[in-house]
């Protein structure tokens, strides 16, 4: 179909805007994905298409294209971790610690990356991964490799320069078929826009109202856990497990990220035990963040 059919779709205002139905919204991402649209087409429509908004079966459709594009590589016993690729701008990771404590439980960690992608202008998952030691449960995935198709659109959105829809698609690309995830989200009406996206591609999925958009948890944030229709929500606090963690950057450079992940004050340490039992708790591997912490710390 020609693509700017879906560019009016979206471009066109109040009025004359209207949602793309499922079998559009593929077509739209394969012609996206192929780039057999002008790169002016494809920077239009994603405009447009954030400004409408996007509908959840619009990001389904889109969705389920691109995991006929994806490369995949099973890892048993794992959680994929879906962060945000414009990377963290003003605290260090924490999910290399995380891995490492989680060794001995049996939980492999998925993490996938690529070149920064628009518009937080912070430190990638992947600056770090290919700058540290990771464990052996901790498996980093570039999307260079496994799904080029999206990698090779980096200099169009960087050009544009904004948030678009891919941004919201590309956190999660279940390229290790992991049975369990866990994302990040700022705000809670995107919950249920989330968990109607992503949750039936997971035996158990779950939200974390974590640092910087991420899947870590800093400070007193939310937990939501999808199951079917329902969803439930729990409230913690690391000041509960006697953390005390004070970030002390404005902004953070790739070498601070690391160097903490080198040398870990003992405050970051519990934090990074924290985050380890809410993992657990996500993957079924223990019946509360509690019982998970306890066994961590015994």
């Amino acid at each position: 179909m020609d693509f700017f059919k879906y560019i009016h779709a979206v471009g066109t205002g109040v009025k004359g805007n209207r949602d793309l139905k499922f079998e559009e919204a593929q077509d739209m991402m394969h012609q996206i994905l192929q780039q057999s649209a002008y790169p002016e087409q494809i920077a239009a429509f994603l405009l447009g298409w954030r400004l409408k908004p996007e509908t959840n079966e619009e990001f389904r459709g889109a969705l389920s294209v691109c995991d006929t594009y994806i490369h995949t590589t099973k890892i048993e016993n794992s959680i994929e971790l879906g962060y945000p690729f414009d990377g963290k701008a003003k605290n260090p990771y924490i999910f290399p610690l995380v891995a490492k404590i989680l060794q001995d439980s049996n939980l492999n960690i998925v993490v996938v990356g690529d070149e920064l992608q628009p518009a937080k202008n912070g430190i990638t998952t992947k600056e770090i991964c290919t700058n540290i030691e990771l464990s052996e449960n901790c498996h980093f995935f570039d999307r260079r490799d496994f799904f080029p198709e999206l990698h090779k659109l980096s200099e169009l959105r960087k050009r544009l320069g904004l948030r678009t829809g891919l941004s919201t698609i590309e956190k999660l690309p279940h390229v290790a078929g992991s049975k369990y995830a866990i994302t990040g989200v700022f705000h809670k009406p995107y919950v249920k826009k989330y968990v109607a996206i992503f949750s039936e591609r997971y035996k158990r999925f779950a939200l974390l109202q974590g640092n910087e958009g991420t899947p870590e948890l800093f400070s007193k944030g939310r937990l939501w856990i999808a199951n079917g229709d329902d969803i439930e929500e729990f409230i913690i606090d690391p000041e509960y497990y006697g953390i005390y963690y004070k970030k002390s950057w404005e902004t953070i450079s790739l070498e601070e990220s690391l160097s903490q992940l080198k040398a870990p004050s003992d405050e970051y340490m519990k934090l990074a035990k924290l985050n380890a039992a809410i993992y657990l708790f996500v993957s079924q591997k223990a019946d509360s963040i509690d019982e998970a912490f306890e066994k961590l710390n015994g």
